[in-house]
């Protein structure tokens, strides 16, 4: 029995990268052979084992054949007659199909086993499959997609780009489940560059399978007054790439991700500019949300980027009527934590433009504190004030909030009044 470590901790390490974590085959064992060594069998579709100590999950090496369409449509063969080599044959990209062996205290001990040219592609900065087996796999299209998020320098093989397309117009993608396609976009939207993810699924298609609503954007007629960049889609990559320079969480990072995508369906006859977006952007992102079984944290606070951000953006001439207002249906005051995010997500769509990159947001910081104003009125005590009729308090708890604000701002915040938030 041989343990090998294999995969992305012998491709970050001759990165220079920390990697997080360590996945393990185990070369001439049966699944018995594992147990009387105390490893524990957790493997559901093929035999993974828990080490008895370090509780590092340990995989038998395999060899799969495709048996139907999607990512479980596969057979796998396990015994000890596989070899090393069969095993990374069958892994997504070079640069992952590496190994180094593991001496019995756990330490990587020998030279780098690289059958399948991960080093050459590592200096070529390149994603190149390792065999055609690659093709039976479409997680291994979001997954290239993905690492393009994270090693941003690094461009996919023509000939692997090549595969992926053939993937797509095969409709391997439309197997995919929506869990699956949501856990690889979180991953991908939590990387250094978000767009490179984007980028690559759109090169091979698979953008306009799995986020058409998204895909739509590119090519919308330019508003020159409004966004210097050449399309939507190029200034919704750069907000999502601002989010992630600002070390967003995922929330943010989503919202930034589709809260113009109303301006994919704007009627001809009102481009180049997009009037109403906002509410289309909102009942697309509902259907995205459902479809994709996005957690309920990230829809809820992209409904709201995508429904108020215009009105966030011009908050600096609102007066203390209007700011509250615009507080109350973020619903600012029972979620200031969320409602920092959305201003969050605001300011990279602010930041998301040609020679905007390094403009400030002060509307942040005057919402922020409109919301402080606000929040300290004492709710409790103007409903004793209506003691006998209910009715009047929110109406008196809202006027007293927009009192606060006024005196938090100053007097002049009122000259500045809009009626049209």
């Amino acid at each position: 029995m041989q343990v090998y470590a294999v995969g992305g901790a012998i491709r970050d390490a001759l990165l220079g990268k920390p990697s997080q974590d360590r996945d393990y085959v185990v070369v001439g064992a049966t699944p018995a052979e594992m147990e009387a060594a105390g490893y524990k069998p957790v493997g559901k579709d093929f035999p993974v084992f828990l080490h008895p100590r370090t509780r590092e999950e340990y995989a038998l090496a395999r060899t799969e054949r495709k048996t139907a369409a999607g990512y479980k449509g596969f057979a796998f063969y396990c015994a000890p007659d596989v070899t090393l080599e069969d095993d990374l044959v069958r892994r997504d990209l070079t640069i992952n199909a590496m190994a180094r062996a593991v001496d019995a205290g756990g330490e990587l001990a020998g030279p780098v086993i690289d059958p399948y040219g991960g080093r050459r592609d590592l200096a070529a900065r390149q994603f190149r499959h390792v065999s055609e087996a690659f093709a039976e796999d479409p997680v291994r299209i979001l997954r290239v997609a993905r690492f393009a998020a994270r090693f941003h320098d690094f461009t996919v093989a023509p000939d692997t780009l090549a595969l992926m397309r053939g993937m797509v117009q095969a409709g391997e993608v439309d197997a995919l489940v929506a869990e699956r396609v949501w856990q690889e976009i979180a991953r991908g939207l939590m990387e250094a560059r978000p767009s490179r993810m984007f980028e690559v699924l759109r090169d091979c298609g698979a953008l306009a399978r799995l986020l058409p609503e998204l895909d739509r954007l590119w090519g919308v007629p330019q508003r020159a007054d409004y966004h210097p960049e050449v399309d939507t889609g190029v200034h919704v990559m750069m907000v999502v790439d601002t989010a992630a320079g600002m070390d967003a969480p995922l929330p943010v990072r989503f919202a930034a991700l589709v809260h113009d995508l109303g301006k994919g369906t704007t009627p001809a006859d009102v481009l180049p500019r997009h009037i109403g977006h906002e509410q289309r952007s909102v009942a697309l992102l509902e259907d995205v949300c459902k479809r994709l079984r996005v957690p309920t944290e990230c829809r809820d606070l992209a409904v709201v980027v995508a429904r108020e951000h215009g009105n966030i953006h011009r908050s600096d001439a609102f007066g203390a009527a209007a700011l509250t207002r615009l507080l109350e249906r973020c619903d600012a005051l029972r979620k200031p934590a969320r409602f920092a995010g959305i201003l969050q997500a605001c300011e990279a769509d602010a930041r998301g433009r040609l020679g905007f990159e390094q403009r400030s947001y002060p509307q942040a910081a005057r919402l922020m504190a409109a919301l402080a104003a606000a929040a300290a009125v004492d709710a409790g005590a103007v409903a004793r004030e209506c003691a006998g009729n209910a009715s009047l308090i929110k109406d008196r708890v809202h006027v007293a909030r927009v009192a606060a604000v006024e005196a938090a701002l100053g007097e002049s915040v009122g000259m500045n009044e809009r009626k049209s938030d």
